[in-house]
């Protein structure tokens, strides 16, 4: 008997769990842009929502994001070192040269702001390669 109610108070706490962190990211806005002389992107997340600019004098374009893609965005973001993310190191600098576009990725969280140093277009640091896959397929659609 005490293993049964061990084990259903266990399935109740997991299942808290996992609302509280897609509640947590229901409130998170992540901001992902790309910007040269040829390229404007920004992708702009929000509460399952994405909002898409192609370019600099253009309105963004809403997509509702499905439940899949919501759970690995959430899955990925779960992984991230938010504190960490201005110490991220750039893998390519071919953005100071006119090869890439720069990019970078903000993350707001409970009123603080988290944002990368500059980094290559398409070369993200491996700590956000996921995200910032996930992010750029919605220019994509």
């Amino acid at each position: 008997m005490k293993f049964l109610s061990l084990l259903i108070l266990t399935l109740f706490m997991a299942k808290g769990c996992q609302g509280q962190s897609s509640t947590e990211m229901d409130s998170t806005s992540i901001e992902y842009s790309a910007v040269s002389r040829g390229i404007y992107q920004k992708v702009l997340v929000q509460n399952q929502t994405a909002f898409v600019t192609k370019n600099r004098n253009e309105k963004p374009v809403e997509i509702k994001i499905s439940n899949a893609q919501w759970k690995t965005l959430v899955a990925e973001f779960k992984k991230l070192n938010l504190e960490g993310i201005p110490n991220l190191k750039a893998p390519t600098e071919k953005r100071f040269y006119d090869g890439a576009a720069i990019a970078n990725i903000k993350i707001i969280r409970q009123g603080k702001t988290y944002e990368t140093n500059g980094f290559d277009h398409g070369f993200p640091p491996a700590e956000i390669k996921k995200i910032v896959t996930i992010l750029v397929a919605f220019t994509e659609e």
